[in-house]
């Protein structure tokens, strides 16, 4: 049986309604949670594939949360070996980290909500093209640069780096496609901080674009990430 590595940073920010796709193709999936986790003992090549998942932590926190640094190490031998690796959110954050690119706090501000994606053409001839026109969910208030030697997929108007490619199987995403309209409730529950923080949001706004966008985004990102993992998990 193929084998998939999920690491998961909070509970809640799981494989949610993407688990299916690598399961249909024969995986078997083991979720590890990084801040408890012994990730020192962990092989960086022996698992199939790399799902690295989100957080509300800044990859520049590794004082407060070592666990960063180990994470940010493995990935760095994962990447240069090019095993198939996915990084949606915080994932992706690490990923251009390890790759040498810096991770910051974007200056245009926080996105936080629904909105649609501008696909440059190699993002257009991508896998990524399943996902073309649709709101997708954004929430981070960190940005990359992109790394050196990676290719560009997507933009925002407040985020010129959305998502990248490396090498052959590497995939960096920093927008969410895999969240559910009905676990979306459990992040307004474990994100209510940064929430009420956040300036002309509100978990009633996020409710309503949740309603109207995420059904369509679960059956899109579920079409991506199945046509990316039968690209790079042959």
């Amino acid at each position: 049986m193929k084998t998939c590595a999920a690491i998961s940073h909070v509970a809640f920010e799981d494989l949610d309604c993407l688990a299916p796709v690598p399961a249909a193709r024969g995986f078997g999936v083991t979720m590890l949670d990084a801040p408890t986790a012994d990730l020192t003992g962990l092989d960086p090549l022996a698992a199939d594939l790399w799902v690295v998942l989100g957080g509300p932590i800044g990859v520049y926190d590794e004082a407060d949360y070592p666990f960063l640094t180990t994470e940010i190490s493995l990935l760095k031998a994962r990447l240069a070996a090019d095993r198939p690796t996915l990084g949606i959110c915080l994932g992706a954050q690490l990923m251009a980290r390890a790759l040498g690119a810096r991770v910051y706090p974007n200056p245009n501000g926080k996105e936080l909500g629904w909105a649609p994606l501008t696909l440059t053409e190699a993002g257009r001839n991508s896998t990524m093209a399943a996902i073309d026109g649709l709101a997708v969910l954004h929430w981070h208030g960190d940005t990359f640069d992109l790394p050196r030697g990676a290719q560009g997929l997507a933009s925002t108007p407040a985020t010129a780096n959305q998502a990248f490619s490396w090498g052959l199987k590497g995939l960096g995403l920093q927008f969410h496609v895999e969240a559910s309209q009905i676990s979306l409730e459990r992040w307004f529950v474990g994100h209510a901080g940064e929430i009420a923080a956040t300036p002309q949001t509100s978990v009633s706004q996020l409710r309503q674009q949740t309603a109207a966008h995420a059904p369509r985004m679960e059956a899109a990102g579920a079409v991506m990430l199945g046509r990316w993992l039968d690209q790079v998990c042959v």
